[in-house]
This record gives structure tokens, C-alpha cells and sequence, in this order.
């Protein structure tokens, strides 16, 4: 008797609300949202892992290039503006994600219309960003000569010694990396590579080379999320305008999903703007 009034215990603590019981979901979350959540968290490790590597090239170094000179340029002939352009970008990146909220909250009251018009405003903003990331790669390819393996913002020699325009020399810390050049009797920065004469030939400075390889590759992998994420909103939306998702009544699981996804690239590009155009 008293084996089988601890076994109808025990069958009921089990069948009492308990969330690890069998047929029951962990923290009240679909097999699909803990997946999405392994995944981004595997993901950050990733982005983790590049900015890290980022910070352990960039303290290496005794010169880098000062982010107010390489992303002073924006469209329409725009020059001497400071991070202006880049603001612009993250204000879509950072719009589109409060749109992608409306979206979640009408899928939660059942709105196949709320949905569809909020998760096009979000694929509108993703778009809006590539395309300002096309412009600024552009332009630093293109207009700067930035590559993989050359940054022309910044001069130093070799040795450790930096060169100014008059061919002497300063210590390091004194123009941080761009050098000066003499404008109506007045010292100004000039962001462009020195040249200058050795006798036998014309010699370019250029800054580290790190810089331009780790700022295409990570801002590029962070596009390539971006790129991934409209593709995905643009099918997950086509699927909603369809009725496909009305009647599953799970409150539209699958935008909330792609949500968590577009979030965490949102989140991923706060530090990404801040090691690149900030620091």
C-alpha cells in the first residue's frame, strides 16, 4: 500500500505542471524557437571569435587607421562628415528591427495582414542597409583604393619611424597615423598615402595592411547575415500573404522565429560599428 501511494505521488508531481515532463516543451518553447537559439548562439561565438581577433591585430599594431578619416565621405559629393553615412545605415538596420516586432505582435493576435505589412517595411530596411554597404565598398574600392591587402588611410615606414611630408621624421602618437601637410601656412590632415622621392624612385606609404582585410571580411560576413535574413523575410512573408500559416493558430511561429534572427543581426552590428567606426 505504501508503494503505491508514493507511485501515485510520484504521477502526479509529474502530471502537476512540471515543464521537463514527457510531451512537454523546456521554458514554454517550440522545438523550432530552442534550434533558432542554439544557432544564434553558436553565431555569436563566430562574431565572437572575428572581433576578438580584430582587437588582438589592431593592439599589435603600433598605427591604425583613425576611423573620422576613413568614413568621412557619404553620396552626393558629401566629404568632411564624420560617420554620418554609417549613421544612416544603422538607423535602417535598427528601424527594421522595430518593425519586425509590429510584425511578431500581429502574428500573436492572429493579423495575417498586420504581418505582411510590417515584415515588408523590415525587408524594406534590410534592403535599404545593402544597399548603403554597397555604396561604402564602393567607394572605399573604388574612389580610396582600399583592398584586402591595401589600406591607403596612413603612412608609416617599416622601421617603426613615421614619415611626414617634408621627408623627416616623427614619433609615433604625434599624427596617430595620418600625416600633415602644409595648407596656407597651417598644418592640416590629409588622409591620402604619402609619396615622396628616395632619388631613385616614388615611394607610397600606406597603413597596415590588417585593417582593410578584417574590415571587408567581417563587415561582409555581417552583410552576407543581412542578405541571408531579407531572403528569409521575403519567403516567410510570400508564406504568410498565402494563408499558409492561418491555419496552423500558433501565433505565427515562424515570424518570430525569423525575428529572433533578425534581431541578433541588429545586435551583432552594435559591435561591429563600434570597433570599426567608433574606436
Amino acid at each position: 500500500m505504501a508503494t503505491d501511494t508514493v507511485m501515485e505521488h510520484e504521477v502526479d508531481k509529474h502530471d502537476d505542471g512540471n515543464a521537463w515532463s514527457g510531451a512537454k516543451s523546456p521554458f514554454k518553447a517550440s522545438y523550432g524557437k530552442l534550434m533558432m537559439w542554439y544557432f544564434l548562439l553558436s553565431d555569436a561565438f563566430t562574431f565572437a571569435g572575428f572581433l576578438i581577433a580584430y582587437g588582438a591585430l589592431r593592439f599589435s599594431s603600433p598605427t591604425w587607421p583613425v576611423p573620422d578619416f576613413v568614413f568621412q565621405t557619404a553620396p552626393f559629393g558629401i566629404h568632411d562628415a564624420p560617420l554620418i553615412f554609417v549613421t544612416i545605415m544603422s538607423f535602417l538596420l535598427i528601424i527594421s528591427s522595430v518593425t519586425m516586432v509590429r510584425a511578431v505582435q500581429e502574428g500573436h493576435r492572429e493579423n495575417k495582414n498586420g504581418v505582411v505589412f510590417w515584415m515588408l517595411l523590415t525587408i524594406v530596411g534590410g534592403l535599404g542597409f545593402l544597399g548603403c554597404q554597397a555604396w561604402e565598398w564602393t567607394n572605399l574600392i573604388a574612389t580610396e583604393h582600399m583592398t584586402v591587402n591595401t589600406n591607403p588611410f596612413g603612412s608609416h615606414a617599416y622601421a617603426g619611424e613615421y614619415l611626414d611630408d617634408k621627408g623627416g621624421t616623427f614619433e609615433a602618437g604625434d599624427s596617430y597615423l595620418i600625416h600633415k601637410h602644409e595648407v596656407n601656412g597651417e598644418m592640416e590632415w590629409d588622409p591620402r598615402p604619402l609619396r615622396y622621392e628616395t632619388g631613385e624612385e616614388t615611394v607610397e606609404q600606406f597603413g597596415p595592411k590588417a585593417f582593410g582585410a578584417l574590415f571587408f571580411f567581417i563587415t561582409g560576413f555581417h552583410g552576407f547575415h543581412v542578405f541571408s535574413g531579407v531572403v528569409f523575410l521575403l519567403i516567410i512573408c510570400i508564406n504568410a500573404a498565402s494563408g499558409l500559416y492561418v491555419a496552423r493558430k500558433n501565433g505565427y511561429e515562424m515570424v518570430e522565429k525569423i525575428g529572433l534572427y533578425w534581431h541578433f543581426v541588429d545586435l551583432v552590428w552594435v559591435f561591429v560599428f563600434l570597433v570599426f567606426y567608433l574606436l
